[in-house]
C-alpha cells in the first residue's frame, strides 16, 4: 500500500470513528453548555430569569432582520392556477406577512399598553391564550411576558367540561380568543359563565387590533424590570402548557424559565438554528414542540420564525418555499402525510436542510429524507413536563430511528442521569424491583424499559421538576424514590424506550392509559368518563389500537350498554354526546358493544383490548363499528381496506 493510500485510509478511519463516537460534537456541546449556563444562572440570581431579556437582546442585535413570517391564507382566494405540467399552484392562496425584530418588538409594546390599560392585565394574573398559529399568538405571548403575566396556552379544540377544568386549575382570570378558532369556547361560554363567573372572555377583532398595533399613534409600554416578577428563579413558571396525562382531565404542565432557556440555547445549538435560519412550524403553538423548541430557539438566535396557520400536506412545501424555510418541524404523522401526498414541484424548490421533531418512524425515515432532499433529521424525545429532552441530529445512515444520539463522552455522562429500568413481567405498566435488594435494575441492551430522569436534588425536587400547576397529587405521581439507592429521586416519563450497544435510544411505546392520535395525546380515562355522560351505557373501556399505515393509535371504545337499548340508538346517542364534549381526535374511531368483566381486584384489565384485531376480531365474527363521517356504521372488510389504504378517513 502506498503512502497516499495509507493516508487516505487513516483519514477515512478517523471519519468513521468520529461519525460513531462524535468527540468533536461532544466537546462543542459541552463548551456551549458551560459558556451559556453560567451567565444565565448569574442573571437569574439577580432577578432576570425571564426569556424577555434575551428577546430584547435579539432585537438590539438584529432589529432590521426578519423575525416573523406568516403565509396568511386568503379569506377569498382566487381559483387555483395550473402549471404546464398539470400541477396545482398554491402561491395565490396565501399572502406572506413579514415583520422585522424592531417591528415585532414595537407591536409587542403597543399590545402591552392595551393589555395593561384597557384590560387591566398585571404580573399577578394567569392569562389564557386561545389562538391558532399566527402572528397574533406570538405578539400576545411576548406582551404577557413583557408585563410579567403567566400565559396559559389553551388547546383551541378543547371544549365543555375539560375547557372549564383547564381555566379553573390554572386560576385563569382572562382569556383572549382568536376569531378563527372561537367555536369551542363559544359553545362552552354558558358553562364558563355559570361555573367561573369572574373569568373574562375577550373575542379579538384581529384586523382592527393589528391596525392599532402597527399605528405609531398607539402608545407603547415596556414594563419596568422591578415589576416583571423579579422574584422569579430559573425554576419559576414561564408558561402553562396543557397535557392529557393519564388521569383523565388535562393538567397544566409548568414550563420553567430554565426549560425555555435550555430549549433556546442548547436545543437550538444542536439543531443548528442560527441568525441565518428560518424555522417553519405548522405544529400548534399551544404545544411545547412548536412554542419551546421552535419559537424560543429561533428568536434567541436572531433567526426567523415562520408559522403556518394549520398543517396542509398539499401546500406545505409551497409555504416552506414562500417563507424561505431552512428548518421545518414535524410530528411522526406529518412526515407520513407528506410522504403519502402527491408529488409537487415545490417539494424540490424549497431550501429546507433540517427537519426536526418527534415520532418519525424508522420505516419511512430514509424515504422522507430522500424524497424531500432533507440533509438531516433532528429527532428528539421529551414530554411537556419532563426536566430535559434527548436529541439526535442524524446525517447519513448511522442513528436512523433513534431519539438520542450523542458521542461517547456525553453518553457516559447521561448514563448517570437518564436510565431505562426493567419492567415487571406480570404488569407491563410497572417497573420491576429486585425482591432481594428492593431496588430497580437497569434494562439490558435492546430490552424495553421505562425511561427515568434523575432529580438532581431529591430534597428540593421542585427545582428540577416543576410538575403540574396546582396539582400536587399528579406532580408527586411522576416521582419515584429509592430507585437505585435510599433517598434518590427520579422523574418517571411513563414511556418505554430501548437502548442499543452504541448507547442510542429508541422510543417503543407509551405506558398507562394515554395514547397519541392526530398529533395529540388522548387520555383513555377522560374519554371513558365522557362516554358515561351519554346515559346509555353501564361502563366502558377505551384503548388505542394500531391501524396499518397510520401513526399513533386510534381511539377504540368497548361499551356495555344499559338494558333494553338497540345498537343504533346507543351509537347515535354516544356520537351526539362525544361530538359535543370531546375534540375530534379524542372521539372513538371504533366501537364494540360487549359485556365488560372486571378482574378479581375490581379493575378492568385493559390490556386484553389493546391488541384488538380489526375489522372482525380474531375469529372473524365480531361486530365492530367505525365512525364514518357523522355516524357509526358496521366496519366491513371493504371499509377496513379503504381505511388502511388511506381512501377512507378516520
Amino acid at each position: 500500500m502506498s503512502g497516499l493510500e495509507i493516508a487516505a485510509a487513516v483519514v477515512l478511519g478517523s471519519q468513521l470513528l468520529e461519525a460513531k463516537y462524535l468527540i468533536k460534537d461532544d466537546v462543542a456541546l459541552a463548551t456551549k453548555v458551560v459558556s451559556s449556563a453560567l451567565p444565565y444562572m448569574w442573571k437569574s440570581s439577580r432577578g432576570k430569569a425571564s426569556y424577555w431579556y434575551y428577546f430584547e437582546d435579539s432585537v438590539k442585535k438584529h432589529k432590521n432582520s426578519k423575525a416573523l413570517a406568516f403565509p396568511r391564507p386568503k379569506q377569498n382566494p382566487p381559483p387555483l392556477e395550473i402549471d404546464e405540467a398539470g400541477f396545482q399552484i398554491y402561491d395565490n392562496q396565501f399572502e406572506v406577512e413579514a415583520y422585522t425584530y424592531q417591528e415585532l418588538y414595537d407591536m409587542v409594546l403597543r399590545l402591552s399598553y392595551i393589555l395593561k390599560n384597557e384590560y387591566g392585565v398585571t404580573s399577578a394574573q394567569t392569562i389564557g391564550v386561545d389562538c391558532m398559529n399566527k402572528p397574533l399568538f406570538l405578539v400576545l405571548w411576548l406582551a404577557l411576558w413583557n408585563i410579567g403575566a403567566l400565559p396559559a396556552f389553551l388547546n383551541f379544540n378543547t371544549k365543555d367540561k375539560p375547557l372549564v377544568h383547564c381555566l379553573k386549575i390554572a386560576h385563569v382570570s382572562q382569556v383572549f380568543i382568536d376569531p378563527d378558532c372561537d367555536g369551542p369556547i363559544r359553545e362552552t361560554e354558558g358553562l364558563i359563565n355559570e361555573e367561573l363567573p369572574n373569568v373574562k372572555l375577550h373575542y379579538i377583532n384581529e384586523a382592527a387590533l393589528f391596525n392599532r398595533l402597527q399605528s405609531k399613534s398607539t402608545p407603547k409600554f415596556r414594563a419596568k424590570d422591578e415589576t416583571r416578577r423579579p422574584q422569579d428563579t430559573d425554576s419559576s413558571a414561564c408558561a402553562l402548557i396543557y397535557t392529557s396525562g393519564t388521569t383523565g382531565l388535562p393538567k397544566a404542565g409548568i414550563m420553567s424559565w430554565r426549560k425555555a432557556f435550555m430549549a433556546s440555547v442548547f436545543f437550538g445549538f444542536i439543531m443548528k438554528v442560527s441568525d441565518k435560519s428560518n424555522v417553519l412550524t405548522a405544529m400548534p403553538l399551544y404545544h411545547s414542540t412548536a412554542a419551546m423548541l421552535g419559537v424560543c430557539p429561533t428568536l434567541l438566535a436572531g433567526g426567523c420564525v415562520s408559522v403556518s396557520q394549520k398543517f396542509s400536506a398539499t401546500s406545505f412545501w409551497t409555504q416552506a418555499r414562500l417563507v424561505g424555510a431552512t428548518h421545518i418541524q414535524y410530528v411522526g404523522e406529518v412526515c407520513r402525510y407528506l410522504l403519502n401526498s402527491k408529488a409537487h414541484p415545490d417539494q424540490n424548490k424549497h431550501g429546507v436542510r433540517i427537519a426536526y421533531g418527534n415520532g418519525l418512524r424508522r420505516d419511512i425515515w430514509s424515504d422522507f429524507k430522500r424524497r424531500f432532499h432533507i440533509e438531516a433529521i433532528g429527532e428528539f424525545y421529551a414530554a411537556t413536563e419532563s426536566p430535559i429532552a434527548t436529541t439526535n441530529l442524524q446525517y447519513g445512515e448511522y442513528g436512523k430511528g433513534a431519539c438520542r444520539k450523542y458521542g461517547s463522552l456525553i453518553s457516559l455522562l447521561l448514563g448517570t442521569q437518564q436510565v431505562l429500568v426493567k419492567m415487571d413481567p406480570e404488569d407491563e405498566n410497572e417497573v420491576w424491583k429486585n425482591p432481594k435488594t428492593g431496588f430497580c435494575e437497569k434494562a439490558a441492551y435492546n430490552q424495553p424499559g421505562e425511561l427515568l430522569m434523575r432529580i438532581l436534588n431529591p430534597k428540593d425536587i421542585q427545582k428540577t421538576f416543576q410538575g403540574y400547576y396546582g396539582n400536587k397529587k399528579a406532580t408527586s405521581s411522576k416521582i419515584m424514590t429509592d430507585v437505585f439507592k435510599k433517598g434518590d429521586a427520579w422523574f418517571r416519563t411513563g414511556d418505554l424506550l430501548k437502548m442499543d450497544q452504541d448507547k442510542l435510544l429508541y422510543f417503543v411505546d407509551r405506558l398507562g392509559d394515554t395514547f397519541r392520535w392526530k398529533s395529540e395525546n388522548v387520555s383513555a380515562t377522560e374519554v371513558e368518563n365522557e362516554l358515561m355522560g351519554s346515559n346509555v351505557i353501564k361502563q366502558s373501556v377505551v384503548v388505542g389500537v394500531q391501524v396499518p399505515n397510520h401513526e399513533g393509535r386510534a381511539c377504540f371504545a368497548v361499551i356495555e350498554p344499559k338494558d333494553g337499548l338497540e345498537a343504533n340508538e346507543i351509537l347515535s346517542k354516544v356520537h351526539t354526546f362525544v361530538n359535543h364534549s370531546l375534540p375530534t381526535y379524542a372521539q372513538p374511531a371504533f366501537i364494540k358493544i360487549a359485556t365488560i368483566e372486571a378482574s378479581h381486584n375490581h379493575k378492568v384489565p385493559k390490556n386484553q383490548f389493546k391488541n384488538q384485531k380489526l375489522p372482525k376480531g380474531e375469529a372473524g365474527d365480531e361486530l365492530i363499528y367505525w365512525l364514518d363521517g357523522d355516524k357509526y356504521k358496521e366496519l366491513t372488510e371493504e371499509d377496513w381496506n379503504n381505511i388502511c389504504a388511506g381512501k377512507a378517513k378516520l
